[in-house]
């Protein structure tokens, strides 16, 4: 009898609401709710420590150096002095060192938890790196309460980083969405998804930068390690798992990076195969941009001739995640009269006019300006996303999810 079940398409209950088994996965109705709760807290505790990660490293190296008063002198006059220009190096590199350290890790964890999460489900995928993100934050907390040198986050992103790190919370929401969404309605749901990115980071970076004036750095990580245990408690109990036919596999095998080679290497009906890679690259290029630039645009707002406080900085960071709430109200209103591709072109476009406006502002206003000109700059991943989906196969979405959210 179980082994009919797996050969036929039965009618099976869904995460939250009913629906049609295919392939072993769930076709859900287009606005059940499901892992986005997940997806919002933990990009909330990511978006609350980036830019006050950036600002406390930029804090300790002014120390290092000796770098205590000339900051507002700097600002009056439009400045820079040789100190300041130390700082903004020593924190650019530092900044590069914590990244790299957690990207190579996951590269070494993504690539087996991908193609293992499209057998055993996609939950795992939820928890594991939710505790890693839990743990980067104890370590973070550490750091900052014992004043030990900051290289030592560099341990907190490797472990983060060894367990999945936010990249595959990322991966697992977005192959979740595919299993339970049809193609129809994919690309709506995945922009729903890009939504609760942008009012999550919104939120956390218009609460971070007030808190930060007033209480420092201890109190907002306080809360991010909070956050991160409830989304570990959502996870583990309140997520229904949307692969079916769930199964145990082996976690450490080679077979799953076979499996990935498989993906990108046999060729598929009408070319689909070139056009993974295509999708992939431009999904690369678009990234690599817009993540790229965030810690990079918080060392420029540091410096003069802005010399932001953490208000302003908070503010800022919030208007460039809102720019995923605008995106999604832009996709929404221009599917009506325009294709996916000429939408996706649209927020290329939005995001190129904000970036050559920050590369020329020399004032708060000019640099506000950039960020509202960056309104539709989100509404290319989630176009990107919904076409790469379409071009493999049910049983497959885990694995190129978490490969490109890698590249995140």
């Amino acid at each position: 009898m179980a082994e009919q079940d797996e050969e036929t398409s039965v009618e099976s209950p869904c995460p939250q609401t009913p629906a049609v088994e295919t392939k072993g996965r769930c076709a859900c109705s287009p606005m059940s709710v499901s892992v986005e709760p997940v997806l919002f807290l933990s990009m909330f505790a990511i978006s609350l420590q980036g830019p006050l990660t950036t600002q406390y490293l930029w804090e300790r190296l002014s120390e290092d150096v000796g770098y205590n008063g000339t900051r507002e002198q700097g600002c009056m006059n439009g400045s820079q002095d040789a100190l300041q220009q130390e700082v903004q190096t020593l924190t650019s590199h530092w900044n590069l060192y914590i990244n790299v350290g957690g990207i190579i890790a996951s590269l070494f964890s993504v690539t087996l938890l991908g193609p293992w999460s499209d057998h055993v489900g996609r939950r795992p995928l939820l928890i594991f790196p939710s505790i890693g993100l839990t743990l980067q934050t104890v370590v973070y907390l550490i750091v900052m309460y014992k004043k030990f040198h900051v290289g030592y986050f560099l341990i907190g992103r490797i472990l983060s980083g060894l367990l999945g790190d936010f990249n595959a919370i990322l991966a697992s929401c977005f192959s979740y969405i595919a299993d339970i969404s049809d193609k129809r309605s994919r690309t709506f749901r995945v922009a729903i998804l890009e939504s609760c990115l942008g009012v999550a980071g919104m939120l956390a970076n218009i609460i971070g930068g007030q808190w930060r004036k007033t209480q420092g750095y201890l109190n907002p990580f306080w809360l991010a390690f909070a956050v991160n245990i409830a989304a570990i408690f959502y996870s583990v109990f309140c997520v229904k798992e949307s692969v079916v036919s769930a199964r145990t596999a082996k976690l450490f095998t080679t077979e799953h990076y076979r499996s990935l080679f498989r993906l990108y290497s046999t060729p598929g009906e009408d070319g689909r195969r070139m056009k993974l890679w295509l999708l992939s690259l431009c999904f690369f290029v678009v990234v690599t941009a817009h993540f790229g630039m965030k810690d990079v645009v918080v060392i420029y707002e540091l410096a003069s001739p802005l010399c932001w406080t953490s208000e302003l900085i908070g503010y800022g960071s919030a208007m460039e995640h809102l720019s995923y709430l605008s995106s999604l109200l832009g996709l929404r209103g221009l599917q009506m009269c325009l294709e996916d591709t000429w939408v996706a072109e649209i927020g290329l476009l939005s995001s190129i006019v904000g970036l050559v406006v920050f590369s020329f502002a020399t004032t708060t206003a000019l640099m506000f300006t950039g960020y509202g000109l960056r309104f539709l700059s989100m509404a290319t991943t989630p176009v990107i996303r919904s076409k790469l989906s379409k071009q493999v196969d049910a049983t497959e979405q885990g694995k190129w999810v978490l490969f490109h959210s890698n590249s995140l």
